[in-house]
């Protein structure tokens, strides 16, 4: 028997709107939705469309898109010379990885207290209304009943042999690891404020050598048009002194440039945006000569103790141990108390009757498809990794404190080799100008050691940079901010020294 072309049409119809309805609703269902195809980009719907930007207010100062929001009223009066310590408050305010290393600690420490609740018993308030329809007799009397049952309820875990307060100390554990991970969060953006600093008073530096090279070049160059105006020298001179002049003008706007990229990464580190104007003081970047000096083994003894990661690692193990006794004491018998006491009132509350009961329950595991033995299987796994990232951390801060403690020896040694360098380089500088102006040396004696005096400067600016960076990384790399401490008189090699006062940024290696 053949069907109709007509009704066929009509379910072949029906069904593709059963299909788009079904589609519509399935949008709708999954809104905001996604795009059409993978290489379709994604266009919000109006509604989930990024707000316009915040106008700024009137009389804002320029920078940080017109706004100076993170920057102290006392601060921004004075952003003309910022200091080392101006930025490492500035960072610790507005870095964000402050924020969330604080956020998860207090995150941890509201876990803690939400685990000792365990050790108080739960007391609820429940009201039963009900309206009963019932006939008796066979159906001859009808009646309707009403009742309400105020009452209230009281469970206590009394014994789970050791359950909770291994539950307990494992978020203590886990609050320990969150507030040191904290205390690292803060070493580490006062470090990178440091790097970012000594960075910038690099490029300043650098830009002060390569202005007295400019000024020295051009003092070249006159002495070599004097000397052609007076016939003592020829045109190749005076040419030779313009590609110096211009050389050293292109490293002087070589390094402006680069001032510019670097005060944007300064501006960053410390939680500005990078067109947040402002400036820092140029401090003397004198490298004292009386640093105390601190034995290697002593330097990793005291980062064993100080460094707030490993500290970190250390009570994530603990965390990883008590979990584990948790997950094993569920093997154990538990007891709890339950008692309820309410009223009953039928029909009229001006009559009731009093209910009250209590009970006490003891719960012997027996099996449950092996859920609590994977259960203590994946613990010990976590306490082995824990262990073993605590025992991999041990590792990689030796290695950061002996890497440190070594490049710091070697920018010493740099400092006073390139002190010598520059004094050295200098006089021979001022041989060559002196010979080229009485007319007895060569420009290309001339050109060269000013070459020699320009490489001189930038070395040993350099040097004192790299001095101060590397004494910051390992005060880092010990866990302090401060360089290590120095060993007492007598003390046995290796042994705990005692704790050194914390150092301003202003006076890195004191």
């Amino acid at each position: 028997m053949r069907v109709a072309a007509g009704p066929r049409r009509a379910a072949l119809v029906a069904l593709l709107l059963t299909s788009a309805c079904a589609h519509e609703m399935s949008a709708r269902r999954t809104g905001p939705g996604t795009s059409t195809a993978p290489s379709t980009p994604w266009t919000p719907p109006a509604e989930y469309a990024a707000p316009p930007p915040p106008t700024p207010p009137a009389g804002a100062a320029p920078g940080a898109g017109g706004t100076t929001t993170g920057i102290p009223a006392d601060l921004l009066a004075e952003a003309a010379h910022w200091t080392l310590t101006d930025l490492v408050d500035l960072a610790l305010r507005n870095a964000p990885e402050t924020r969330i290393a604080w956020a998860r600690a207090r995150s941890a420490a509201a876990s803690l207290g939400a685990e000792k609740g365990a050790y108080y018993p739960t007391i609820v308030g429940q009201v039963n209304v009900s309206r009963t329809k019932a006939s008796a007799v066979g159906g001859q009397f009808t009646y309707l009943n009403t009742s309400y049952d105020p009452f209230f309820q009281i469970n206590w875990l009394l014994l789970d042999f050791g359950g909770r307060r291994n539950e307990v100390e494992s978020a203590r554990q886990a609050l320990i690891a969150a507030d040191w991970s904290h205390n690292a969060v803060i070493q580490d953006v006062v470090l990178a404020v440091q790097e970012a600093y000594y960075g910038y008073l690099d490029a300043r530096a650098l830009e002060a050598a390569e202005k007295v090279a400019v000024e020295e070049a051009t003092t070249n160059l006159d002495a070599a048009e004097r000397r052609r105006a007076s016939g003592v020298s020829t045109v190749a001179d005076v040419l030779q002194a313009k590609t110096d002049l211009s050389q050293a003008q292109l490293g002087l706007q070589t390094v402006q440039g680069q001032i510019h990229t670097i005060h944007g990464s300064l501006a960053t580190t410390v939680g500005l945006p990078a067109d947040t104007p402002f400036d820092v003081t140029l401090p003397i970047a004198e490298v004292p000569e009386d640093e105390a000096a601190v034995e290697v083994a002593r330097a990793i003894a005291e980062a064993q103790a100080r460094r707030p990661d490993l500290a970190a690692a250390r009570a994530r193990v603990e965390q990883a141990a008590a979990d584990l006794r948790a997950r094993k004491s569920v093997f154990r018998p538990t007891l709890n108390f339950s008692t309820n006491t309410g009223r009953i009132y039928y029909n009229q509350v001006t009559s009731g009757q009093d209910t009250y009961s209590a009970s006490a329950l003891l719960t012997i595991p027996i099996w449950n498809g092996l859920t609590y033995d994977y259960n203590v299987h994946k613990a010990q796994a976590d306490q082995d990794e824990a262990q073993a990232t605590l025992d991999s951390l041990n590792q990689r801060v030796t290695l950061e404190v002996w890497t440190s403690y070594y490049d710091h020896q070697t920018a010493a040694q740099q400092v006073l080799t390139t002190r010598d360098l520059l004094e050295s380089a200098r006089q021979a500088h001022e041989v060559s100008s002196a010979r080229y102006k009485a007319g007895v040396g060569s420009i290309l004696d001339l050109l060269t050691a000013q070459g020699a005096l320009d490489r001189a400067r930038a070395l040993d600016t350099q040097a004192r940079t790299s001095w101060f960076v590397t004494l910051a990384r390992l005060a880092h790399a010990t866990g302090t901010l401060g360089p290590p401490a120095a060993a007492p008189a007598g003390a046995a090699p290796g042994s705990a020294a005692p704790d050194p006062p914390v150092p301003t940024p202003e006076e890195p290696t004191r």
